[in-house]
C-alpha cells in the first residue's frame, strides 16, 4: 500500500508530519510493503485557501492512502472521489505512523468533517 504524508521536509521516514495537507511543502510516499520512500513537491501550495486541489498537488503520483494532522473538506472531497482514503495522523513522524498504520490503530477521516489544524473558526479549517 502507498501511504502519503504532508511534511516541510523530506527527512525519509523521520520527516514531520504536517499539520495541514494543502500547504505542505512537500509529500513523502511510503511503500508499506518495501519501506521505499518517494519525496514530491507540493505543486500547488500556493493556492486560494479553500481551493487546494490534492490531485495537482500530488502531481499525480499513484497512491492509496493520505495520513494527515488536518484537511479541508473539499480536498478530503476530491480525494476520496478519486478512491483515495484519508486517514488522521497519530504520530509525530512518518516512520511511526506507518508502523501504527501496519497495526490498524487508525481512524479514517469522511466527509463533511475537516479536522485538526485549527484556523478559529467553525470545522477547526
Amino acid at each position: 500500500m502507498k501511504l502519503c504524508f504532508p511534511v516541510t521536509s523530506d527527512d525519509g521516514l523521520d520527516s514531520k508530519v504536517y499539520g495541514h495537507f494543502g500547504s505542505a511543502q512537500r509529500f513523502i510516499v511510503v511503500d508499506t510493503e518495501t519501506g521505499a520512500t518517494v519525496s514530491i513537491d507540493n505543486t500547488d501550495k500556493h493556492h486560494t485557501h479553500g481551493s487546494c486541489n490534492p490531485l495537482k498537488a500530488l502531481a499525480g503520483a499513484p497512491l492509496d492512502a493520505v495520513v494527515v494532522g488536518g484537511i479541508g473538506a473539499g480536498a478530503l472531497i476530491m480525494l476520496n472521489r478519486a478512491q483515495v482514503r484519508v486517514f488522521s495522523s497519530q504520530a509525530p513522524t512518518v516512520g511511526e505512523n506507518v508502523a501504527l498504520f501496519r497495526s490498524g490503530a487508525f481512524q479514517e477521516i469522511v466527509p463533511p468533517t475537516c479536522g485538526g489544524h485549527g484556523h478559529g473558526h467553525g470545522c477547526a479549517h
